[in-house]
């Protein structure tokens, strides 16, 4: 029988990796817990992590960015479990997550996403239940998620990095997660259609889902701009297409990069504070 690892990333959003760890707890009290949780933190270290029914570990990986490739290959090397399920640290997981994407991972060598409730601030509280999660929450227009059972995808594209299971052996195989996409964006992408030309698939799952905490972001992601378009080049070099193409265009519209994007990024100027503010999704939009 199978062991899996849930392996997260935290840099100061201490209050989501607490109703993470909280949905993994209860999920534990259900008969449904995983073997152990790994908390990479690549910022400071936060309080003291609570006690759990399963083994909590904390792995320090201190950064001035945003190394979710390397944090996430470091979780990798500390997990035991044969199965890793990694969830983003804004996601709460409902009671039958984890247990779902670990059985779908071990019963497939494949790529295993799990389906995502995006929540409006304010949705979670204190005594949180899911039914009021799952009220609240709303799937993403993009993926069509299979009610029971997995659905396997063409578009390795499609794949997303919020909440998935692979085997250990598997992410061996690949390598984990390519180092030299330094930053945010693309890095899961890669994964994916590395993954893609070794015949590893990518499956939605038709999974209990995570929940999405709401928090500060950008559409576009103005904040991440450099890293974006550094990550963008690596990608086109080693797979032939740009990335995060609707991205791109974005930036293009705003007159920061060159609308052709060929033969390369025409960097034209980095944005202004007040186009990040201006960019800054409302409250009350789930993504």
């Amino acid at each position: 029988m199978s062991t899996t690892s849930v392996v997260t990333l935290n840099k100061g959003r201490d209050a989501h990796l607490a109703r993470l760890i909280e949905g993994l707890a209860r999920a534990a009290a259900a008969g449904e817990g995983p073997a152990e949780c790994v908390v990479v933190e690549m910022g400071p270290a936060p309080e003291p992590l609570p006690e759990t029914p399963f083994p909590l570990r904390r792995v320090d990986f201190p950064s001035a960015g945003l190394p979710l490739a390397a944090a996430r290959n470091a979780g990798r090397a500390a997990a035991v479990g044969d199965v890793l399920v990694f969830l983003d640290v804004d996601c709460i997981p409902s009671a039958g997550l984890v247990p779902a994407l670990s059985a779908a991972a071990a019963a497939h060598d494949a790529l295993v996403c799990g389906p995502i409730r995006y929540l409006p601030a304010g949705a979670v509280r204190d005594g949180w239940q899911e039914a009021d999660l799952l009220r609240a929450g709303l799937l993403h227009p993009a993926r069509d998620f299979p009610a029971s059972g997995v659905r396997e995808t063409t578009n390795p594209g499609l794949f997303w990095s919020l909440a998935f299971a692979v085997r250990a052996a598997t992410y061996d195989r690949l390598g984990g997660f390519d180092e030299g996409y330094d930053g945010y964006g693309a890095e899961d992408t890669d994964l994916a259609f590395r993954a893609a030309e070794i015949g590893v698939p990518v499956l939605l799952a038709g999974a209990p889902p995570a929940f999405h905490q709401h928090h500060l972001s950008c559409d576009p992601p103005l904040q991440h701009f450099v890293d974006i378009v550094r990550n963008a080049r690596r990608f086109r070099a080693r797979h032939g297409l740009w990335p995060m193409d609707g991205w791109l265009d974005a930036f293009a519209r705003l007159g920061l990069i060159d609308a052709s994007r060929e033969p390369d990024i025409t960097l034209l100027r980095g944005p202004s504070p007040d186009e990040i503010a201006a960019a800054r999704v409302p409250p009350d939009r789930p993504f």
